[in-house]
């Protein structure tokens, strides 16, 4: 678990995924298992820096605030967190290996023949910058060659249009904004150039797709993540702008129906519009880009909204046609997907359609339908009509034998080329805050006067942010560290970057810190990382695993194409280099289900629905909240919240709680604890066990009870149904509460059932059943000293097998009686005894009996008439 700790703390929403993987991580110690459960704190965040904004309250303070509240409120709930390996993402022991791994990205490049990462020092230059020579000066042969190595990087830099938040001071990634405003704060954010440190995500998806099919996700969540990816096969085919050198290259998925492309869109943000725009439309052209520069992607791209555009005045020739087609610019095409223009075919594609209805522009068919549908708008495969000219024929080809002709014939002439696109774009990895990771990263000037980047060496880490009086970017839009001005000037005359990582850094490598939290001299030993991560090892109790990464990784689905996808291509990353032995981060994922508010609404303090653990510990005790987590219905769905049916499981434990003590006792306890509630503890150990509790041996009924709990609660903690095994334990005391004589043994047993469930419950009437007594395969000083670590009891199916059945009674089709038989019996003693049924005696009475049916196991049906 890694949460991010914010001001409010805890709501009851926010234990769900804590409570199900304790409840595990018990489990699997009792089965013999060696549990990693350790918890940590993704700390960097921008709520801490705005507050300091505010206040002028350094952000560290307000964070170790934070931390100190999500801790006590964690610990009250009795997780079993191994604390001696908490983390911390604002610790500079932790993130000095951040800084750490991004200079492992940075010196590293992505081989395509390899298909890995690979030292920047193994890349081969081009033969132009292979040896120095009289061609070219050695001050310019090197400043080429950096510039070359560069371009190469995993972690690089570009101009890119980027979303600018004025009231945050600081650049967002696109998932940061909805609707055109910030995601935290809700404040307007506009498209603006910047130099950006970018990572080099998009070398890596082919592999984060191929490899989602090697880890156990959910159907859902990996659709997600293909569909964040967004891989497409198809064409990039190039346009000659009229009058100009330049050309066009767009990239379709239905190079088919390049016959019937009849006008081009550019996007706003591509970087020909200004050349090409012809002087009596630039100023239409520049106020169109002014107006969408506030437009979010999604409101750009939504389907339902009005086509907006402006014309350029220019023109490019269609390569098969050999027609002039005018080029627009319009907000439905991203500077950011393909090539940041498209070939525009309204006869086959939606939007294009509209945008060509509104504009008049010419609309052609070049592809049939199945008969019974209209051609115009048609999206789907055919057969291609119209589609020829002197060299090249499609018509009557099928869509996939066009695709696959005319992208040979594009090939041939130099046209286009097959490609494979995708929607993922190379991660914007820089943030213009002050409270985030410092880049490990100078800045010098060439002998061109240009500037140029370059790592710090791994023995300056880790780069601390420099103390500051005032958290907010400069007047004139740098970030916040540039105010530090001894900071950022090196005695060489060298700059440090002022930028900052974003939060997401901290939380892509967390768990493998986990592994080997206090290492000084490594983001993780090899050992240790092989150990927790590999496969076949076995625990302490002779339990072995077999899944490569995390065993089991509970999150929400909001984390579904963010910190995920972020985490797998680090880790990828890692595994090329060596430094970790599995290609996958985590192998099974579960998402758990937000809990609502009693309205029904997500809790928010802005709604005002929010519920505070601290409220319900209070009223009813930790065990209660953590079976009432669990006990509201599947992990991973949504489910309300309701204080009222909360005390059902409180009634539940207290119906235990009486099983398993005197009630005269307890009464003398309540007395007590109200005349001296200070000496609560010693009046607690006062408390006597029932009397009906004694060292006898069970019944076979009192068998079957436990082994029917133990068979279920086992099935469903492996399948994660934590709910129905709940309602096991449940049955379990409905049916012991009944029993005169309790037997000590079989209550030890259940006792060690309800551990990971109420663990403090279960504790305290071990300790007062002297649970101990159940002899441990673990002898001498290594044998548990507490209940939790005690073995897991396994069922033994002899008790669980019926010795009777019962087998209902009809007359002529209506129930009359339910007699209870040996298993076994026969049909003749099961006919004889359905007829001397007392029960069903006065309805056969005075009767002629025409008929028996007796279905053997099953029923009896008597026909009289």
């Amino acid at each position: 678990m890694f949460p991010y700790p914010s001001g409010a703390g805890l709501h009851v929403g926010h234990p769900e995924g804590y409570t199900a993987t304790d409840m595990l991580a018990r489990y699997r110690r009792a089965r013999g298992h060696n549990v990693l459960h350790p918890m940590g704190w993704d700390a960097f965040g921008l709520p801490a820096e705005q507050y300091a904004v505010r206040t002028g309250q350094h952000p560290r303070v307000t964070t170790e605030q934070n931390i100190a509240t999500f801790k006590r409120q964690i610990k009250a709930l009795g997780f079993s967190y191994d604390w001696s390996r908490e983390l911390d993402t604002t610790d500079p022991g932790y993130f000095e290996w951040t800084q750490w791994i991004f200079l492992k990205l940075y010196n590293s490049w992505f081989d395509p023949d390899a298909n890995k990462a690979e030292p920047i020092e193994s890349l081969s230059y081009p033969p132009e910058l292979q040896h120095r020579g009289n061609a070219v000066p050695p001050a310019d042969l090197e400043q080429k060659r950096r510039a070359y190595r560069d371009s190469k990087r995993l972690a690089y830099v570009s101009e890119a249009p980027v979303w600018w938040c004025e009231q945050l001071g600081t650049v967002l990634a696109n998932e940061e904004v909805v609707d055109g405003k910030s995601e935290v704060g809700d404040f307007p954010v506009v498209r603006r150039p910047m130099r950006q440190w970018m990572l080099r995500i998009t070398a890596y998806a082919e592999r984060l797709l191929d490899d989602l099919e090697t880890i156990e996700w959910s159907d859902s969540l990996k659709e997600m993540q293909r569909n964040w990816i967004g891989r497409s096969e198809g064409a990039e085919v190039d346009f000659q702008i009229a009058g100009r050198a330049e050309k066009v290259r767009v990239f379709t998925t239905r190079p088919d129906t390049l016959f019937g492309a009849t006008y081009m869109v550019l996007a706003p943000e591509h970087k020909l519009v200004e050349a090409i725009c012809t002087p009596e439309h630039r100023q239409e052209i520049l106020q169109y880009k002014l107006d969408i520069a506030k437009k979010s992607d999604l409101e750009r791209t939504e389907l339902a909204k009005e086509k907006t555009g402006a014309f350029t005045g220019a023109y490019a020739t269609n390569p098969v046609t050999g027609r002039q087609i005018p080029l627009w610019i319009a907000d439905y095409v991203l500077a950011s997907y393909g090539t940041g223009a498209i070939m525009a075919v309204p006869g086959h594609d939606t939007r294009d359609l509209e945008f060509a209805l509104k504009f008049d522009l010419p609309v052609v068919q070049v592809v049939r339908p199945p008969a019974g549908k209209e051609w115009c708008g048609y999206v789907g495969e055919g057969s291609s009509v119209n589609s020829a000219n002197e060299e090249l024929s499609l018509n009557g080809l099928s869509t996939t034998e066009a695709k696959k002709k005319i992208t040979g014939w594009l090939e041939s002439k130099g046209l286009g080329r097959r490609n494979v696109n995708y929607k993922l774009r190379d991660w914007l990895f820089s943030r213009q805050r002050y409270w985030g990771e410092p880049f490990p990263i100078i800045w010098k000037t060439g002998a061109d006067g240009q500037p140029f980047h370059e790592a710090l060496p791994e023995s300056a880490l880790p780069v601390r942010p420099p103390p500051l009086d005032d958290y907010k970017p400069t007047p004139d839009g740098q970030p916040p560290l540039a105010r530090a001005r001894e900071w950022v000037k090196l005695p060489d005359g060298s700059t440090r970057e002022t930028n900052t990582m974003p939060q997401w850094a901290g939380s892509c490598w967390y768990y493998l810190r986990y592994l080997d939290a206090r290492n000084e001299r490594a983001f993780c030993g090899a050992e240790a990382e092989k150990y927790w991560m590999g496969t076949n090892v076995t625990g302490s109790g002779g339990a072995s695993r077999t899944t490569p990464g995390v065993d089991l990784y509970v999150g929400g689905i909001e984390h579904a194409v963010l910190h995920l996808l972020y985490a797998r291509f680090w880790h990828k990353v890692l595994f090329d280099l060596g430094l970790v032995s599995t290609a996958e981060p985590f192998y099974k994922l579960v998402n758990q289900g937000l809990i609502l508010g009693e309205d029904g609404q997500k809790m928010s303090k802005a709604r005002g629905n929010v519920v505070n653990p601290d409220d319900v510990l209070a009223d009813y005790g930790a065990d209660s909240l953590r079976l009432y987590e669990m006990f509201l219905g599947p992990l991973e769905m949504v489910k309300p919240w309701s204080m009222k049916n909360i005390e059902g499981v409180y009634r539940f434990l207290g119906k235990v709680w009486r099983l398993f003590v005197d009630e005269q006792s307890e009464t003398e306890f309540e007395q007590n604890l109200t005349a001296a509630p200070q000496l609560g503890a010693e009046f607690l150990e006062k408390i006597r066990l029932n009397s009906a509790i004694q060292a006898v041996e069970p019944t076979p009924a009192q068998h079957k009870a436990l082994h029917a709990c133990i068979k279920k609660v086992t099935e469903d903690l492996e399948g994660l149904r934590f709910n129905t095994a709940i309602a096991a334990l449940m049955t379990f005391i409905n049916e012991a509460m009944a029993w005169e004589t309790k037997p000590a043994e079989l209550l030890s047993v259940f006792l060690i059932l309800l551990q990971p469930f109420a663990p403090h419950l279960a504790e305290e009437l071990w300790s007062k059943l002297d649970g101990d007594r159940i002899e441990s395969p673990v002898q001498g000083d290594s044998a548990p000293s507490t209940l939790s670590y005690f073995p897991w009891p396994e069922f033994d199916p002899k008790w669980l097998i019926e010795n009777t059945l019962e087998i209902p009674v009809q007359v002529n089709g209506k129930l009359r009686d339910v007699l209870k038989v040996p298993v076994g019996i026969s049909s003749v003693d099961l006919e004889a005894a359905a007829k001397a049924s007392e029960k069903a005696k006065p309805f056969i009475d005075g009767k002629a009996i025409k008929k028996v049916i007796v279905v053997p196991g099953k029923l009896v049906n008597i026909v009289a008439g």
